[in-house]
């Protein structure tokens, strides 16, 4: 973080089967690290799209490690 920048947060992107949640989270705080640094937020639209390519992705890693044990 540069001086006069404000601290980074997190979004964590959070679905079940009937809902979708969006989070904010101070980064500092959280102990977590920066993945991908953004300094202006993508639409709505684009984030719902990345959600729900990473739970298929998330879907098949667990159903295809499951088929491997």
């Amino acid at each position: 973080m540069n001086e006069g920048e404000n601290p980074p947060i997190a979004i964590i992107l959070c679905a079940s089967k009937n809902e979708e949640e969006i989070e904010l989270l101070e980064v500092d705080k959280s102990g977590i690290h920066v993945g991908q640094y953004l300094t202006l937020l993508p639409p709505k639209e684009l984030f719902q799209e990345k959600l729900h390519k990473a739970i298929e992705r998330a879907k098949e890693s667990f159903w295809a490690k499951g088929l491997e044990e």
